[in-house]
């Protein structure tokens, strides 16, 4: 359904995005922040999910400022070098090319953001930082609660793992009750990565319904 396209951050960084189209007019537009796997087969498939349900969606390549072209699976030296290349990106070069995503969504109508473990932390931050925004929807990010002082400007949804270890029941729960303006949903019995199914964390029940909540907080606040 999508195609790869090449965005431009302002600070004149070429990276590779993918875009997919919905069939009829856009109700709005998501732009879909990925794990540190790259905008890999499952974040394509996720996002043309978006798509399906009517919303212009594009995934950035993140990772293309240290490392182009990053599309890995789920071994565990595939998560280590994930981790090495995420520590090497600038919070103010992924905010930069959150913005130029967020302007190609915004073809589509209002935008909101979504992102998984890592693309989760972004979208928290994105919540806070970006322009353009009308909503974000972060799943389990990991770096959240080292960021629990970032001031939100647009309503944010959610989804923790109760078994998760990053962030841990208790580090999700205190960044609620830090931030009484978002809400936030917990699923019991899942852990870290539970939305993909490519991963041996795979929660379905809880990735079902994560994503029909995700889906209610998009319509409410985009259309």
């Amino acid at each position: 359904m999508g195609k790869f396209i090449d965005l431009s951050a302002s600070d004149s960084h070429k990276f590779a995005a993918y875009l997919a189209t919905p069939s009829g007019k856009p109700r709005g537009g998501v732009v879909v922040i990925p794990e540190i796997f790259g905008v890999n087969s499952h974040i394509q498939q996720t996002t043309d999910g978006f798509a399906a349900d009517g919303y212009l969606a594009i995934s950035p390549a993140m990772f293309d400022r240290a490392q182009r072209h990053y599309d890995t699976g789920y071994s565990q030296p595939e998560i280590e070098a994930g981790v090495a290349i995420m520590q090497k990106l600038d919070p103010k070069h992924s905010m930069m090319d959150v913005q130029a995503a967020i302007a190609e969504a915004a073809k589509g109508g209002k935008v909101g953001i979504v992102g998984y473990c890592y693309g989760g932390t972004v979208a928290w931050m994105a919540s806070a930082r970006a322009t353009g925004l009308a909503c974000s929807a972060p799943y389990y990010g990991g770096g959240m609660h080292g960021l629990i002082g970032e001031k939100p400007k647009v309503p944010v949804m959610c989804n923790f793992g109760e078994a998760d270890h990053s962030p841990t029941l208790a580090q999700a729960k205190e960044i609620v009750t830090a931030h009484p303006e978002i809400s936030a949903h917990f699923y019991a019995g899942a852990g870290h990565g539970f939305n993909c199914d490519q991963r041996g964390s795979w929660n379905a029940e809880a990735a079902k319904l994560a994503r029909s909540r995700t889906i209610d907080f998009f319509r409410k606040h985009l259309g």
